[in-house]
């Protein structure tokens, strides 16, 4: 089966990237994406698709076409967090420049990037780190994109799953956002009860595949919860998995991990995927 074989929702916290300065109520995090790492990779992807609300483009959907990921990850928001940590992970050029041509034929902005120069923001290397650290599984990232509306969002996202299938390629797309992002100083502090019970609904209809009342509901729960980077990611998250619900059927979601905060934040890992799809790795 070809096309993108499941998907997550997962946390960049900068805290997450060295054990010495993680806390020990973000600790569920770190050991959610390991065992959600390991038991996407067990399901043998090509690729894995991320869309990072650390990269940020105000125009143009970007697709990384590089051959390699060879670079040093420095925090620019925290230095200090993450002063410079290595990387080297495979890319896929090939995929990378058909999904700028769909998103082109859709009459979507879109670019390839391709420089040499690039190094990758923290929200794609944070979680690569422990989902697949071995850089076992080829990378291609992606931003999010500021004059990008929800719709917008559904439809680049949706065209990932078509560009899979067409290639042939068994990929995992990998949403690098929080939920609630009405930040405050302080790394202790939780968000609000009002919007941790919106995260916790719309948490409880990705795990249950409801894939269209969440859609319909995102307008509402961005308000709400001050999502990060507007929701976008969120919203290319839920139109990749409105591609796989028109293909596969129903799907599920599975956490991996506790949910937890960061300076006001809200943060997950969340795997989903048909059902025959879970069990396999269950």
């Amino acid at each position: 089966m070809s096309g993108v074989i499941a998907a997550t929702l997962v946390a960049h916290v900068p805290t997450l990237a060295r054990a010495e300065i993680t806390p020990e109520f973000q600790k569920t995090l770190v050991e959610g994406e390991r065992r959600l790492g390991q038991d996407v990779r067990s399901l043998r992807p090509d690729v894995w698709v991320v869309a990072s609300t650390h990269w940020v483009s105000t125009f143009d959907w970007f697709a990384t076409c590089q051959a390699e990921h060879d670079g040093v990850c420095v925090a620019d928001e925290a230095p200090n967090l993450i002063p410079g940590l290595p990387y080297r992970y495979r890319g896929d050029a090939a995929f990378g420049l058909a999904l700028v041509d769909e998103w082109k034929r859709l009459g979507i902005p879109a670019a390839p990037n391709d420089s040499p120069h690039y190094e990758w923001d923290y929200g794609t290397f944070v979680p690569l780190s422990h989902i697949d650290p071995g850089a076992d599984v080829a990378v291609v990232g992606l931003p999010v994109v500021l004059m990008a509306d929800h719709a917008e969002c559904l439809r680049a996202g949706a065209a990932i799953h078509g560009t899979a299938k067409r290639l042939g390629r068994r990929a995992v797309f990998v949403a690098s956002t929080a939920l609630t992002h009405a930040l405050v100083r302080g790394r202790h502090s939780m968000p609000t009860r009002e919007r941790v019970e919106a995260d916790e609904r719309l948490i409880g209809e990705l795990e249950r595949g409801e894939v269209a009342e969440a859609i319909g509901g995102l307008g509402d729960y961005t308000r709400t919860t001050v999502a990060e980077m507007g929701g976008r990611a969120l919203a290319t998250l839920l139109g990749v998995l409105a591609a796989m619900t028109a293909d596969a059927g129903a799907l599920r979601g599975r956490r991996y991990g506790g949910y937890t905060q960061s300076s006001g934040s809200g943060n997950a890992n969340l795997l989903i995927a048909d059902a025959a799809t879970l069990e396999r790795i269950r």
